[in-house]
């Protein structure tokens, strides 16, 4: 179905723009909420074109494609932070309601506007500058020692478009290729942190907010494969403080919707705790897939009635803690089997799966499962994922 059908009784269409699995776990809060979803999808057997009726085929680079289906939808968003610019404004130019809003948006778009942006609101962030040329960073590398972090502005996700250098000389094909657009390079202090951490909170365009538990997030090789909600020990001074850094940010961009703060948990000069920024991301995020099961209100549903500006639902934990796993691509092409086990293993485990082909290390699913013992909640989220990976068989 290339056109959605409305509801009756004045409910609104919410777009999405992006296939992915984001758009994709928005459908079951969309019909329970009562609102049409429809997703300009970009390819018949993308994710979310499996599950939600209306999902033509368009890219988001196809102004023509993206006014097309928006034309249709009495709010738009995101699937994820690619959409150009200039097809954002004429979106916004074409009388839809946009959500997050390009002026907010360009903040999780290009990492460069994102630093300076944070620095003017005097958030912590880790010493950074933009990169030109190979003497711009061996300068960068002498005031702050080697390795460094070096960051594409534009485009990285999970691990991609980030690099650890330890000579100017690594970053010679990427300046390279900067030089051709004229983005340069984001360069960053290595940060010395204990953990990772991440705040979720939602905001609507009334400016009512709401924010989750700041949660744990687990890397392995740049990609996210565990969170653990709430951050266990986490200092009770140091949370508030990076929820209220998270409100002050969404609130000084301008952002609605779902906003998600990375941070690196860090030990200032005197040994106290503290936070830096890291990244931005203003959509759904995998650090709040936890909440779908482990919340009153999940960061689909919350992402919905934000843009809609709808009256925000209690982000409070149903059990005292969740533990979510990402499944990522393994040894089983077909997940049916696999996915059977785990339900009949452990039936309080919550499986998500996101109807996507089998390939190493692709993010295929998550796992969610909630309780009052956090090693043992651990223990079976990692054996669920781990057994639909392949990684274990029994």
């Amino acid at each position: 179905m290339t056109t959605p059908r409305r509801a009756p009784g004045g409910f609104p269409v919410v777009g999405i723009v992006g296939g992915g699995q984001l758009a994709r776990m928005c459908a079951g809060p969309a019909a329970e909420l009562g609102v049409t979803l429809s997703v300009l999808a970009e390819a018949p057997d993308a994710s979310a074109a499996l599950v939600v009726p209306s999902a033509p085929v368009g890219h988001h680079t196809d102004t023509d494609a993206v006014l097309r289906f928006a034309s249709a939808c009495d709010v738009v968003t995101f699937d994820h932070e690619h959409v150009p610019p200039e097809v954002l404004e004429r979106l916004v130019a074409s009388g839809v309601a946009v959500h997050p809003a390009p002026e907010a948006l360009r903040f999780a778009q290009d990492k460069l506007a994102m630093r300076e942006r944070l620095g003017g609101l005097g958030v912590p962030c880790p010493r950074w500058a933009r990169a030109d040329t190979l003497a711009d960073v061996e300068a960068f590398g002498r005031e702050v020692g080697w390795p460094l972090v070096a960051k594409t502005p534009r485009g990285g996700y999970d691990g991609r478009g980030v690099r650890v250098v330890s000579a100017a000389t690594e970053l010679a094909e990427w300046l390279e290729r900067a030089a051709t657009t004229g983005t340069g390079l984001l360069l960053e202090e290595r940060v010395d942190f204990r953990r990772e951490l991440a705040v979720l909170l939602a905001r609507s365009p009334s400016g009512q907010a709401a924010a989750w538990p700041v949660v744990e997030t687990v890397q392995t090789d740049g990609i996210c494969t565990e969170v653990l909600a709430p951050a266990p020990g986490l200092d009770p001074d140091l949370s508030a403080r990076a929820v209220e850094a998270g409100l002050r940010v969404a609130g000084e961009l301008g952002v609605t919707g779902v906003l998600a703060v990375e941070l690196f948990e860090v030990e200032d000069a005197g040994g106290a705790p503290g936070f830096v920024v890291n990244e931005l991301a203003m959509r759904p995020h995998n650090s709040g897939h936890w909440s779908m099961d482990g919340a009153v209100t999940g960061q689909f549903e919350q992402h919905l009635r934000a843009v809609l500006d709808l009256p925000l639902g209690s982000p409070r934990p149903h059990a005292p803690w969740t533990v979510m796993a990402n499944v990522l691509g393994g040894d089983y092409p077909q997940l049916y089997p696999a996915y059977r086990h785990v339900m009949a293993r452990d039936p309080e485990v919550k499986v998500h799966l996101y109807g996507k082909d089998v390939r190493p290390g692709r993010k295929i699913g998550h796992v969610n499962v909630s309780g009052g013992d956090l090693a043992d909640l651990r223990e079976r989220a990692v054996h669920a994922a781990d057994y639909l990976t392949g990684v274990v068989t029994q």
